[in-house]
């Protein structure tokens, strides 16, 4: 989720391999009660899963992000982005509600897609940013609450009891070179979190709101069908003033892939402060 035009990837998914061997293996231990083996199951899958979250990197474009541009800059293709970016201002906070969508897995291959809010990344290589994730795993989607800092740009996986329904809102907002991220799960509170961070090099040249494909060593990862995922309630400031997305100049970036269309952003709502973000294609 963050770096202006860069790389397409930098974190390495060290364990997916044996990981795939251990998940394959795991099953029900002779008599164990069908509950408590499903329980177990479940356990082990989130533990793996979430471990294996920690090695991608979010935020980070691929190389063709800028490519596409509408000749009033008011759009633009990314490879792994889909929402909208603010631009042109020095940023000082972004937030937004929505509602957690639900993800379609597919056999078992693992997909991901994650939904987060922040500052910087679009225009710049520093990035401060939080939201949600849904990673399709053996079959399975799992649901985690997250938040990503430069200069580490390690994802930090706060909850893992997500769920689709649950009314989650995000934000994050700078004071000097101090930044409060936070996300409040009104449905399951223990998956809600507030940190603070410093940075005394971020640039704050951008806001945005995006439904991302997470990459990994291999590249970008097939976009987990989340259906639609809906933004309500986005607020924006900078140094001088606040507004919602459109009070400030503004960027629809929609998600591409080879060939086809993988995410489409539809147009901002009549308040300028939501919009919704359709699946189309894993890749």
């Amino acid at each position: 989720m963050h770096r202006r035009l860069p790389r397409v990837l930098s974190c390495a998914l060290m364990a997916s391999v044996p990981v795939l061997g251990v998940m394959a293996a795991f099953g029900p231990a002779a008599g164990a009660s069908t509950v408590s083996s499903r329980a177990a199951q479940k356990a082990e899958a989130i533990a793996i899963a979430r471990n294996w979250l920690q090695h991608l990197a979010i935020g980070q474009h691929a190389t063709d992000h800028a490519t596409g541009v509408s000749p009033n800059l008011s759009q633009a293709r990314s490879s792994n982005w889909s929402g909208y970016a603010d631009t042109s201002e020095t940023f000082s906070s972004a937030g937004g509600s929505w509602t957690e969508p639900s993800g379609t897995c597919s056999g078992f291959t693992t997909s991901l897609a994650a939904f987060w809010v922040g500052i910087d990344g679009y225009s710049s290589g520093s990035v401060e940013q939080d939201g949600t994730l849904i990673e399709c795993y053996f079959g399975t989607a799992y649901h985690f609450s997250w938040w990503e800092m430069y200069p580490t740009n390690a994802i930090q996986v706060v909850g893992q009891s997500v769920a689709a329904g649950d009314h989650i809102t995000a934000s994050v907002a700078r004071s000097g070179t101090s930044y409060t991220l936070r996300v409040t799960d009104s449905t399951r509170p223990a998956n809600s979190f507030s940190t603070t961070q410093s940075c005394s090099n971020c640039v704050n040249s951008s806001a945005e709101w995006i439904a991302e494909a997470p990459s990994g060593a291999a590249g970008i990862y097939p976009l987990t069908d989340f259906h639609t995922w809906t933004l309500s309630g986005a607020t924006v400031s900078t140094t001088t003033s606040s507004g919602v997305i459109s009070s400030y100049p503004d960027v629809e970036i929609t998600m591409v892939g080879a060939s086809d269309v993988k995410a489409q952003p539809g147009p901002l709502n009549s308040s300028g402060n939501g919009f919704s973000v359709t699946w189309e294609h894993s890749t």
